[in-house]
């Protein structure tokens, strides 16, 4: 273990203590503290295991991966005043503090998904031997035949929460979690950007399942993180909100894995917005 990662895991473990111990600022900051906790401590192991990371290896395209974070998960919160799955509490009254609350916690997610996937694909590799980085990206010959009903099911997914009555609107939270997925990757695809389905029609299938778990991980730090802070949120899922596991009704859990893939395909649409991708992604993620 190497000094990012001792310090990464250190400022996790002080700031869950004191946030259980209800210690301010913790208290009210343990989500975004721990969170750049996290990202530093998988950044350091990422690196010891494959020589490079994202903060070592790419800080400009980490910083660009933090900056658009915060937009790309606003998009979620507008789904949220439509499906009103979750909400805040505890919030600093000062309106400068809470939004920059706001952006440090937000700024941290497409991160914590990416680093996460770094993390289970090195552990991965060490166990099977498999794993790690992905193959060279190449262009491939997609056929619309299948990229025009995955692009349709997925608008049709992302649409609907916007135009049924907000009675109906509360149960769609499941087409918005695979939504993006369904619409951008085959997109991402059919301009030879790395790709789930461009993996899939390779058999390649490291990067969707170092995704997928890292998403399953992230999630169940965010609702263990989320559970003893002030600054938190809560859930108003319409079915099974008694059995919970933390704050989140346990079948809510089923939403991160396919949240991580639609991470993944956000950030390369935006990144290759019109054409390949012009930087040099050297990690299994990207």
């Amino acid at each position: 273990m190497n000094a990012t990662s001792i310090l990464g895991l250190l400022v996790m473990i002080a700031s869950q203590t004191a946030t259980i111990a209800g210690v301010e600022p913790f208290w009210s900051w343990n989500t975004p503290i721990c969170w750049t906790g996290f990202v530093l401590f998988t950044d350091g192991a990422v690196f010891r295991a494959r020589g490079r990371s994202w903060l070592r290896s790419m800080p400009r395209e980490f910083a660009l991966l933090a900056a658009l974070s915060i937009p790309l998960w606003l998009v979620f919160e507008l789904y949220n005043r439509f499906i009103h799955n979750w909400y805040y509490v505890g919030l600093p009254s000062n309106p400068v503090l809470r939004q920059f609350g706001y952006a440090w916690s937000f700024a941290t997610i497409w991160p914590a998904i990416f680093e996460g996937a770094e993390l289970v694909g090195i552990l991965r590799a060490g166990r099977t031997g498999e794993g790690g980085a992905a193959a060279p990206v190449r262009v491939l010959s997609v056929p619309p035949g299948l990229v025009v009903p995955l692009v349709s099911a997925g608008a049709a997914m992302l649409i609907a929460p916007f135009v049924v009555p907000g009675w109906i609107a509360q149960y769609l939270a499941a087409p918005v979690w695979l939504g993006f997925a369904l619409l951008l990757d085959p997109l991402n695809a059919r301009a030879g950007n790395p790709s789930i389905l461009g993996d899939v029609a390779e058999r390649r299938y490291d990067r969707l399942i170092d995704l997928l778990l890292s998403g399953l991980l992230c999630g169940l730090l965010w609702e263990f993180w989320n559970y003893w802070a002030g600054a938190k949120w809560h859930y108003t899922v319409p079915f099974l909100n008694r059995i919970k596991l933390f704050e989140m009704p346990l079948p809510g859990y089923l939403g991160f894995p396919p949240f991580a893939v639609e991470c993944f395909a956000m950030y390369v649409f935006v990144r290759g917005w019109g054409g390949r991708l012009r930087c040099n992604f050297p990690l299994g993620t990207l």
